[in-house]
């Protein structure tokens, strides 16, 4: 791999996961941020409380995602062999951070106001 360009990283993304399961991630991650938007031009303002808890859920967010990845690709940590793989891995896990941030603070916002009836 001599250039990192979107379709190379299609191409090894849809490898290492399977075609169905990346393209049901992609579908979820679209979801979820369409989702948030909505509630955040919905409620014109974020919510501090809502933000904390969401934050307080990141570490769970960020070792579930490298639990998955080496999970997906039959890795265990003493196979990670360098300064790239522990880069990468960094990369997973902020994802996976962020990523349950904002699904935890749309779907406090979402379930809240289910509850509410607002």
């Amino acid at each position: 791999m001599k250039e990192l360009t979107p379709s190379t990283l299609l191409a090894v993304f849809t490898e290492m996961f399977g075609s169905g399961i990346f393209w049901a991630m992609v579908g979820l991650a679209a979801m979820i941020t369409a989702a948030y938007l909505f509630v955040l031009i919905r409620d014109r303002k974020m919510s501090m409380r809502k933000f904390l808890i969401a934050q307080l859920s990141m570490p769970f967010g960020a070792i579930a995602a490298v639990v998955f990845v080496m999970l997906m690709t039959h890795s265990r940590p003493a196979d990670i062999g360098g300064p790239i793989d522990v880069i990468v891995l960094l990369g997973v896990a902020l994802a996976g951070a962020v990523g349950t941030a904002i699904l935890v603070y749309t779907a406090q916002s979402l379930l809240r106001s289910a509850q509410t009836g607002h």
